[in-house]
């Protein structure tokens, strides 16, 4: 779900049509041509070549995001992926949220980069400021896009929990680098600066209306630009630091993002796989960050920002249509018997007494691969899988390739 908000808010693809090259297009080229030697002191990285640059309105910005969420979330995935949500309870059932998503996305975007045509796009209105930080912010997607093959990483649709954590260091790098660029290095590596960070983008999504829109979306808005900004913060003066996270060295989970220690002694996501197969489900992963927004729903106690690890090992869960359906389950690898045995303990009971009526939900104990695992399933009393429910095992996983050093 977070990965299709942060996708459409700054790189994506445009809405196509010959650029119209007004007085105001040629201000926002100057902009471009002015910023670019900044852009690459802040990353370290040299552009190949001048990514083109254009002006759209409001209006066009409200098409291209109407027509990019049918193209990114075709009608029968956007509810399958909202069906999984409201089961788990990270959704509520009235919610709108083809709608919510447009008014949202439509309201705070304020340009965007096109991997496809190299182009980037700058919305009518916007002006000083909040325009030289948007330009700055899609200049380093454009030079992002000339290091690693930035349309690809964003149509990933494999892991939602991997997507995020890619989109986390594209826009987290973004919003780190355009920081330093226009506040300086001191206060993009203050802690302050970033606690005002958080409060200022909780703010600005209240006032725009969303105060009662879900923390799945409200949280997840923020994710990439907060969390991704911190773990670069933290990159800068780590043993990485004279590399990037490109390529191999692309975290692949949100717990990694959050963790960064984890990501420096190799700490990488079990895969998992279940038993069996359901022909027409959809699959998908949690991982750390939705895990304690599913916390925050289930007990209650505020989760999203907590210091320490969950002890997270892997998880994968499954939605049911057929048979009876909906049913999901999901299936949770932890670290050590006493993570999962605190995340039991914590959440179990809620969970199984959120079941509406007509719809059960049970919680059991198990081992996947030597590994403490958690089996939470959701689904009408007339699901048949409840006879037969999966379990999961760990497939072999090939060595990682050696990692990349920084190109200058």
């Amino acid at each position: 779900m977070r990965t299709a908000l942060c996708l459409l808010l700054v790189a994506a693809v445009a809405c196509r049509g010959k650029p119209r090259e007004t007085d105001a297009d040629l201000r926002l080229a100057h902009l471009v041509d002015s910023l670019m030697p900044a852009v690459e002191q802040s990353v370290g990285l040299k552009f190949k070549r001048r990514p083109e640059s254009v002006l759209r309105s409001r209006d066009e910005v409200r098409s291209f995001v109407r027509a990019k969420l049918a193209q990114e979330m075709p009608p029968e995935r956007f509810l399958q992926l909202t069906r999984a949500y409201t089961l788990l309870g990270l959704l509520p059932d009235s919610l709108d949220l083809r709608a919510v998503m447009e008014d949202m996305l439509s309201q705070q975007i304020a340009g965007y980069y096109d991997p496809d045509s190299a182009t980037l796009y700058g919305v009518v209105g916007a002006e000083g400021p909040v325009l030289r930080l948007t330009v700055a912010h899609e200049l380093v997607h454009a030079l992002q896009d000339q290091y690693m093959p930035l349309d690809s990483i964003l149509k990933d649709k494999s892991s939602n929990d991997r997507s995020s954590a890619a989109q986390a260091i594209l826009e987290g790098q973004a919003n780190y680098a355009s920081i330093v660029m226009l506040q300086g290095a001191e206060i993009a590596q203050s802690p302050v600066f970033w606690e005002e960070f958080r409060r200022t983008g909780d703010q600005m999504l209240s006032d725009s209306g969303m105060a009662a829109v879900p923390a799945v979306l409200r949280e997840g808005l923020l994710f990439p630009y907060l969390a991704g900004a911190e773990f670069m913060l933290w990159w800068g003066q780590s043993p990485f630091r004279d590399t990037l996270p490109y390529g191999p060295r692309m975290p692949r989970s949100t717990e990694q993002i959050m963790h960064p220690e984890r990501y420096e002694r190799g700490d990488r996501p079990i895969d998992i796989q279940f038993t069996d197969t359901v022909p027409g489900s959809y699959e998908d992963v949690l991982g750390e960050f939705d895990i304690r927004l599913l916390m925050q729903q289930l007990t209650g106690r505020k989760a999203s920002d907590a210091a320490l690890p969950l002890g997270w090992g892997g998880d994968r869960f499954r939605l049911d249509e057929a048979n009876g359906g909906p049913a999901l389950v999901w299936i949770s690898l932890w670290d050590e018997p006493r993570h999962r045995d605190w995340f039991l303990s914590a959440t179990a009971a809620k969970f199984k007494a959120r079941a509406k009526p007509g719809y059960r939900a049970e919680v059991d104990t198990m081992a996947v691969g030597g590994h403490a695992a958690l089996r939470y399933v959701i689904g009408k009393d007339g699901w048949k899988g409840w006879t037969h429910l999966p379990g999961a095992v760990i497939p072999a996983v090939p060595a990682p390739p050696m990692q990349a050093r920084r190109s200058h």
